[in-house]
């Protein structure tokens, strides 16, 4: 990086930063503190819950997830946008209604005191490790751009983030948001860009495309039943609606977004902002880590993306071997290079026997290379059993580093950065709600007035920074990230959705048995999730059911009270 990939990487942090702490300089209060001032539109709103699901991870795994597996990602998100109109239409009502600071606050006044702490404890711990994973993934970045050791850059990142969170409150971090979600975009679309441009001469887009498409990176969609497929329509459909559901209408991190709006209007406005954006978003990302994918069977491809480690294994006692891997993969991949000019030559001509063989010969030598990988993977694991063997997270750093000109690579750090920072304070400053209002205003300190609840507020939310951090120093255990942040989610959000569902639908079944059949289910997610081989998006469907299926089962069984409690 040059010094002006310096300036222009952290002069657009610190300016972001530094505006979110002189414009909420003067929080009002308590109310203020944990909702914002209530003054907020629908395009703020929309791009505070774009960015606060659109995490670092989005930006630095996703394409990285293209360029191994092509677009099957994107099913993920199919559920999403009619999750987006349920919740819409049925939990933002309800919660403006009441008015709460949290959605686990709803449950105590449908429920009981203890199933709001028990949704808000699930709450808390998913979310609790996932801000880890969250801060982690932009230290990857500057760990590799600064050669620092990866400990200081994750502190760096947690404690300026911290600090703005904790000083502004929800309305700091939804103004910050908006112009972060800015550069996010401006920078992606860049990226796109340059690496169209950096394409070979000879390679058009349409060119481009069609290798993609012949090595199986562009299917999109795969109707299969097969539930050990990680990604299919009806996992997406079916486990993306359930896991959307759970996060947009119970995770405190985004309902939190949403009731910062003046109106009801305004925070469905934002909500279907992402209901017709967040899809395309994910889409064009993954399609860049695909084009960048066709880019380097041009150029010459790392034969591990991760170069730090793997320099780092080559120089010691292995070095023969290492070596020799290197050598065949350059080889290999000189062929693959030679064999897909061959497949755009034919490909004009329109011969089309002659066009299936060249495509035979270049997918056979793109196996070649694949193998190469998987030995070089499989060597590094011989040389230390701890290393991280994917290196998919580092796929588009290393497109930025190595290829994108002065400036602009500062800009596509920041965006990791922006990214990164906008996530992280929206879950902290939920952590920090959560914490206040349902726990220590609810259980030790009920008679709190609201000037000692800000103030705990800001010790909760500075706490769970640390604890954040912490967890990030082991984040480096899971191979990718933005698998790892939704696999979080599908273990916990299920069976917080069931109750919430019970709590809207079933208004027969009550406290006790809904606490019950929660605490089991969980229980029964966590063992299914490390004995079955399944999409890890059936466990929101799975949890969601079994939670519904014992409360019902468990009221049965025990006496109704005669006067039902509504919502």
């Amino acid at each position: 990086m040059t010094t002006v990939d310096y300036v222009v990487l952290f002069g657009t942090i610190l300016s972001i930063a530094v505006y979110g702490v002189w414009a909420t300089r003067q929080v009002g209060g308590l109310d203020t503190y944990l909702k914002g001032d209530q003054r907020i539109g629908w395009g703020t709103i929309g791009l505070s819950v774009m960015a606060t699901q659109a995490s670092a991870i989005t930006f630095l795994s996703t394409p990285g997830q293209g360029f191994e597996s092509g677009l099957g990602f994107v099913q993920n998100y199919f559920g999403l946008p009619l999750a987006l109109i349920i919740v819409a239409g049925v939990f933002l009502p309800i919660y403006r209604r009441l008015k709460v600071y949290t959605a686990y606050e709803y449950l105590g006044k449908r429920f009981d005191g203890k199933t709001r702490l028990l949704g808000a404890a699930l709450f808390l711990l998913q979310r609790g490790l996932a801000a880890g994973i969250t801060i982690y993934a932009p230290a990857i970045i500057v760990s590799s751009v600064l050669n620092w050791p990866l400990g200081i850059t994750v502190l760096g990142t947690g404690i300026l983030v911290v600090i703005y969170t904790v000083s502004g409150g929800s309305e700091a971090v939804s103004l910050t948001q908006r112009y972060q979600m800015a550069v996010i975009l401006v920078g992606m679309v860049l990226a796109f860009i340059i690496v169209l441009v950096k394409m070979p001469d000879h390679v058009s887009t349409d060119g481009a495309l069609a290798v993609a498409g012949a090595m199986g990176k562009l299917n999109a969609v795969e109707w299969s039943f097969d539930l050990n497929e990680r990604y299919t329509v009806w996992s997406g459909i079916f486990g993306g609606l359930f896991l959307s559901l759970s996060y947009f209408g119970t995770d405190q991190s985004q309902v939190q977004r949403y009731l910062t709006g003046r109106s009801l209007r305004e925070s469905r406005m934002g909500l279907m902002f992402n209901a017709v954006l967040k899809i395309p978003m994910q889409f064009f990302i993954l399609l860049l880590g695909v084009l960048i994918f066709v880019f380097y069977q041009f150029e010459k491809q790392p034969v591990f993306f991760n170069e730090a480690v793997w320099t780092a294994q080559k120089a010691g006692a292995h070095e023969a071997v290492f070596d020799e891997i290197e050598q065949r993969f350059d080889a290999v991949q000189i062929d693959k290079s030679a064999a897909i000019d061959r497949f755009l030559a034919v490909r004009e001509s329109g011969d089309a026997p002659a066009l299936a063989s060249a495509r035979a010969e270049m997918l056979a030598r793109h196996a070649d290379a694949q193998e190469i990988r998987s030995q070089a993977q499989a060597a590094l694991l011989a040389a230390d059993a701890e290393i991280k063997a994917s290196d998919a997270d580092y796929v588009f750093i290393t497109f930025i580093l190595d290829y994108l000109p002065q400036g602009l690579v500062g800009l596509l750090i920041a965006v990791i950065f922006c990214a990164a920072l906008s996530s992280t304070a929206s879950e902290l400053n939920a952590l920090g709600s959560t914490t206040t209002v349902d726990f220590y205003r609810h259980v030790f300190r009920p008679e709190a007035d609201d000037a000692h609840s800000l103030k705990a507020s800001k010790w909760f939310t500075a706490m769970w920074g640390g604890v954040a951090i912490g967890f990030a120093l082991f984040a480096n255990l899971v191979e990718n990230l933005i698998e790892a942040v939704n696999i979080l989610g599908s273990i916990f959000y299920g069976v917080v959705l069931g109750v919430f569902l019970i709590a809207f639908f079933v208004k027969w079944v009550r406290g006790t048995a809904v606490f019950w059949a929660a605490l089991v289910a969980q229980a029964l997610v966590i063992g299914l999730f490390f004995q079955l081989e399944i999409s890890y998006l059936w466990y929101n469907f799975i949890g969601w059911g079994l939670t519904m299926g014992l409360a019902i089962l468990l009221q049965t069984m025990l006496p109704r009270p005669r006067a039902e409690k509504q919502a």
